[in-house]
């Protein structure tokens, strides 16, 4: 590709433009000094390294992929983690016991047993795992994984179930602490590596489902006093701990608690955050500044509601989320299920959400959902390593990220939710690139 060539890639609503490489543009000289409808680069600014992109593995997508024909598997999985026919998924989470997205409540150690010795991960076996092996086998050295609890098991809990909220009792601490050891292990002998943990998924919701509740007190002397020094006894230091792993309205609040305690701030690696309490861009910002020595991850959003099929709101809801969040220093994005069935399932509590990938048990058929588009337009073209650069935008109209990758490709994103089209012009080394962007649409530029 001529360094003057800029490749276009276009999603856009009212036409079948999905990925679509259009024309090319060509830069010329910026010789008029022109001042209106730019989007500037600055390659010289640059912010936050890329951990990667993808979603989560539960037992409800590994079950419904697994109901469907081989060759509807395959295709499913090289559409999320084939670099090239796909998207390039190389950063995936999933549930450490069972979540609103398993088939049922389920613990690797079901009665009281304080020594876990009844501990196995059989029922892991018969679908997690061999999903998460697959999309590591497609995914290659860059695929990475991390995993959360919804709940420790019922005999460790102050309600004596994994549903509804409820505490760890504190007798318990030590032993789920443990836990977490001896999954990390059992799933490294099954050949899957644990990139990272976060302690608890939405660590402040009481839900029908899965869940437990921690104040950020008590996550943090959990981390300082027992999950930290249990990893590092087990030569596990390696593994990521991760905060919080709820909506961004306290990521701040959170953030803080932790890491101004020095002996607890020293295991954690970073704070993961959902999206459910709406946008909060800026309390990322905030805890970047105040902490730029941990990391920002993202790890979980869906469209609730159950399937929302051609819907292209949803699709914009993503790329507004993930330009938001890259922007203000986020290093890794995780959607939630990679695949549910038509009801949006299975889920055993009814929860039901849409994914950006339904496969339709009965008919067979696989559906892609706008967005799948919106997410590739990020993961499959913002590869790991890459690092932020700074960019201005000459209107709210439209939002903008910019990125360069560790090969010298600079990859730009313009995303355009209104109902009209938007000219601009794209301005980089004194070289400018006129075009547009259709209405509800989503580009990817790229040029080196």
């Amino acid at each position: 590709m001529s360094a003057a060539t800029i490749r276009v890639i276009q999603s856009a609503r009212d036409t079948q433009d999905r990925l679509t490489e259009k024309p090319p543009l060509t830069f010329v000289p910026d010789t008029d000094g022109r001042e209106n409808q730019l989007i500037n680069l600055y390659e010289d600014v640059t912010y936050q390294e890329i951990e990667g992109f993808g979603g989560a593995l539960t037992e409800a997508s590994a079950v419904t992929i697994a109901q469907m024909s081989e060759e509807k598997q395959q295709e499913i999985m090289d559409a999320y983690f084939h670099p090239e026919k796909g998207i390039g998924y190389t950063l995936c989470r999933t549930h450490i016991q069972s979540c609103d997205f398993s088939l049922g409540n389920y613990a690797y150690v079901e009665n009281e047993d304080p020594k876990l010795g009844s501990f196995n991960i059989d029922r892991d076996r018969e679908a997690i795992v061999p999903l998460i092996r697959r999309a590591a086998a497609l995914g290659g050295k860059s695929f990475r994984l991390f995993s959360s609890p919804w709940s420790p098991p019922a005999w460790m809990k102050s309600n004596g179930q994994m549903n509804g909220g409820g505490k760890l009792l504190p007798e318990y601490r030590e032993a789920w602490a443990r836990m977490f050891v001896k999954y990390i292990q059992a799933y490294k002998e099954a050949g899957i590596e644990i990139w990272g943990v976060s302690v608890q998924n939405e660590a402040k919701a009481v839900q029908r489902w899965d869940s437990c509740v921690y104040t950020a007190e008590e996550e943090k002397d959990f981390v300082r006093d027992f999950l930290g020094p249990e990893l590092e006894r087990a030569g596990l230091s390696d593994v990521k701990i991760m905060i919080w792993d709820h909506n961004k309205e306290r990521v701040y609040d959170r953030a803080k608690v932790a890491f101004e305690d020095e002996a607890a701030s020293k295991y954690i690696w970073g704070i993961c955050f959902h999206w459910y309490s709406g946008d909060h861009f800026e309390a990322l910002s905030l805890v970047h500044d105040r902490y730029p020595d941990k990391k920002l991850i993202f790890s979980e959003g869906c469209q609730e509601g159950g399937v929302h099929l051609g819907s292209w709101q949803t699709g914009e809801r993503y790329g507004h989320d993930l330009i938001g969040n890259l922007n203000n220093w986020t290093a890794a994005w995780t959607d939630w299920n990679i695949v549910l069935n038509e009801q949006g399932g299975p889920n055993h509590v009814g929860n039901y959400c849409d994914a950006p990938i339904i496969a339709n048990t009965q008919t067979g058929e696989v559906v892609y959902e706008s967005s799948y588009y919106y997410i590739g337009h990020f993961s499959k073209y913002i590869r790991p390593g890459a690092r932020r650069i700074a960019s201005t935008k000459y209107t709210d109209l439209l939002e903008t990220t910019a990125f360069k990758n560790v090969d010298g490709t600079i990859a730009v994103v313009v995303m355009n939710r209104t109902d009209r089209e938007l000219p601009y012009a794209l301005r980089c080394r004194d070289q400018l690139a006129e075009t547009s962007i259709p209405a509800h649409a989503i580009q990817t530029l790229l040029f080196n």
